[in-house]
């Protein structure tokens, strides 16, 4: 797989975003411009991070395509990406990250020589290890909820120094301070917060509603995480 001309992997400046605001987003719409108004929401909201689940569609990566020229101020990626050819579809698309539920070393190698950062999904010690040893500087822990809060520090004293990690699967808002407080880099919400229903059409905003129960949380747990992770000026100018 020959690196994309519009994809660059930087994994250093993920992270960097990601320790500015710890959270991302996963959204699953039944196409990717369905999703369209949500993300303009979200960026009124101040949301910097949003994922798009893959799909096997023709119309997938052209959509992708022009959402991301569309939202220059969000740092969009893939979700759910699981084969070569699902991530060699992303780099088509022009995403420059793309996250998976699975850890596989074919992946692995494939996103480096694409040029785009993959972050592979972690649950054993021996995974974590597998993570390191392929040189993945972001891992993400899943499924997070069942593993408990304590999971990750836990590995620390066995494994020593471990991967930048962000736990996903099963989380709601209201748990990102405390997994931001054990220990966890970043937390990634998706179906806990109901967000691709198709009640939640742009109709509530059209008609002022800017705090219908979908995205109140979100924007409730943004103005903590302002409070909480201070965004510094010589952090916002580096990004």
């Amino acid at each position: 797989m020959r690196p994309s001309a519009a994809v660059a992997a930087d994994p250093a400046g993920l992270i960097a975003s990601l320790r500015r605001q710890p959270l991302l987003l996963v959204l699953r719409p039944q196409t990717p411009l369905d999703a369209a108004p949500l993300l303009e929401r979200l960026v009124e909201l101040g949301l910097r991070h949003v994922e798009l689940a893959f799909q096997e569609s023709p119309h997938w990566r052209p959509q992708c395509r022009e959402l991301i020229a569309a939202f220059p101020g969000l740092r969009l990626g893939a979700a759910s990406v699981c084969t070569v050819e699902a991530l060699a579809a992303c780099s088509a698309a022009g995403f420059s990250y793309v996250v998976s539920p699975i850890l596989d070393g074919e992946l692995v190698q494939h996103a480096a020589a694409a040029g785009i950062t993959l972050v592979p999904g972690v649950m054993s010690p021996t995974e974590v290890n597998q993570a390191r040893l392929l040189g993945s500087p972001l891992v993400k822990l899943f499924p997070a909820k069942a593993l408990g809060r304590g999971y990750w520090s836990g590995l620390r004293a066995p494994l020593g120094a471990l991967p930048f990690c962000i736990a996903a699967g099963g989380l709601s808002p209201a748990d990102v301070i405390p997994w931001l407080r054990s220990g966890i880099d970043a937390v990634a919400l998706g179906s806990s917060l109901a967000l691709d229903r198709s009640d939640d059409s742009p109709s509530q905003a059209e008609q002022g509603d800017r705090s219908f129960e979908p995205l109140e949380p979100l924007r409730r747990l943004l103005v903590e995480l302002g409070h909480t992770w201070p965004v510094s000026e010589s952090a916002t100018a580096a990004d």
